[in-house]
């Protein structure tokens, strides 16, 4: 079953299965991760996105892809579209292709579309985190199953240069970064905010057509790069929001503030256990939801974390980290309590040790819980 998602003079868009597919009907250059025809190039006529995997416990089919290596994947994909593989630009991933988005935006003579599909939860990463793998001489890497890859297909309806080519590449990835930092989604390998996955491809295409003068800018000063941008960054959102049911107000929570500073549900509940009385942890667990997504202890969270963030790389003096980090915890405390008139007293009440930043938030929990009925 084929449905169709877009229809242009230069190409169209259309869903089939597990597969997204964009097949160009006029010469276009194309730019791509595509482990075969990947590059710059002007022979590819299908851009592809394909669904290769479940995301998780599909360990049968990985292993067997692994073993047919990147261009015997691409080969057997190719084949089960009819495509001859030389005209296809193929990307893979385990995200669902029900989930997604599609993102059009124009200006005067110009129209972009953006088509991503997202998954964050298990490889999502900051640029220069560490690695845990290396490919050798041999060609061979160390391989593993992520549940998460940003994928995105960018159809551009104006000739470009080769340099405006590269520079969307740049702005294309900004705006991706910039979705997540708007959800605040967290590195899976460091305490750092996520700026994509280990895993992201892309295609970019834009027609041959010497008719026309292409254009020279696709940067942030330039209508196209804006265009190019706000497509991109709309459209990882609304695929995050569908994959992995990430939207602006899930975030609002405690877990999602802290979560790259270690704070888990388990370890959580367990500090507040031994920091509450039993009738009094008995009553915050059954309430811990309407706790931890207060809007006023979550924007307290996350004030923690920025201040933290600013101490880590160096905007703050590391002889204030104390201070300034109890102040934060005060407003925690004050905030959960329902009184920010409790905040002097907080803050005399509360401690911070520098080799253990993360007790500080469970104390302050414990206190405004204690406060709030007292």
């Amino acid at each position: 079953m084929k449905e169709m998602l877009d229809r242009q003079a230069d190409y169209t868009l259309k869903l089939e299965g597990r597969f997204l597919v964009a097949e160009l009907h006029a010469p276009h250059q194309v730019l791509s991760t595509s482990a075969c025809s990947g590059g710059l190039t002007d022979r590819v006529r299908f851009l592809v996105n394909h669904q290769s995997c479940e995301g998780q416990g599909h360990m049968e089919r990985f292993e067997w892809m692994t073993a047919l290596g990147e261009t015997g994947y691409h080969r057997h994909v190719c084949k089960e579209l009819g495509l001859e593989p030389e005209a296809v630009a193929l990307m893979g991933t385990a995200a669902n292709m029900n989930y997604a988005a599609r993102v059009v935006e124009t200006f005067a003579e110009l129209r972009v579309c953006a088509v991503v599909t997202a998954g964050v939860e298990g490889n999502a990463g900051c640029a220069g985190d560490p690695a845990n793998w290396h490919e050798t001489e041999s060609g061979e890497i160390k391989r593993h199953p992520h549940d998460g890859t940003i994928n995105t297909m960018l159809l551009i309806n104006w000739p470009l240069t080769p340099g405006a080519m590269a520079r969307a590449v740049v702005t294309m990835t900004e705006g991706k970064s910039a979705a997540l930092q708007e959800l605040a989604v967290s590195s899976l390998y460091s305490r750092d905010l996520a700026t994509g996955t280990g895993t992201d491809q892309y295609c970019i295409a834009a027609p041959v057509d010497e008719a026309k003068r292409p254009k020279a800018r696709t940067g942030h000063h330039a209508k196209l790069g804006e265009l190019i941008g706000r497509a991109v960054r709309g459209a990882t959102r609304e695929a995050l929001r569908w994959q992995n049911g990430l939207e602006a107000s899930s975030t609002r929570s405690v877990y999602h503030a802290l979560k790259r500073y270690g704070l888990k549900a388990e370890p959580f509940l367990a500090a507040m256990k031994s920091r509450l009385a039993a009738d009094e942890f008995a009553l915050f667990d059954k309430n811990i939801r309407s706790v931890i997504h207060d809007p006023c202890v979550s924007a307290a969270a996350y004030a923690y974390a920025a201040v933290w963030d600013r101490l880590r790389h160096g905007t703050l003096s590391p002889v204030l980290a104390a201070p300034l980090l109890r102040q934060q915890a005060a407003v925690l405390a004050s905030s959960l309590a329902a009184k920010p008139e409790a905040w002097p007293s907080c803050y005399e009440q509360l401690v911070v040790r520098e080799d253990a930043l993360l007790d500080t938030v469970y104390d302050a929990i414990a206190l405004g819980w204690r406060l709030k009925w007292t």
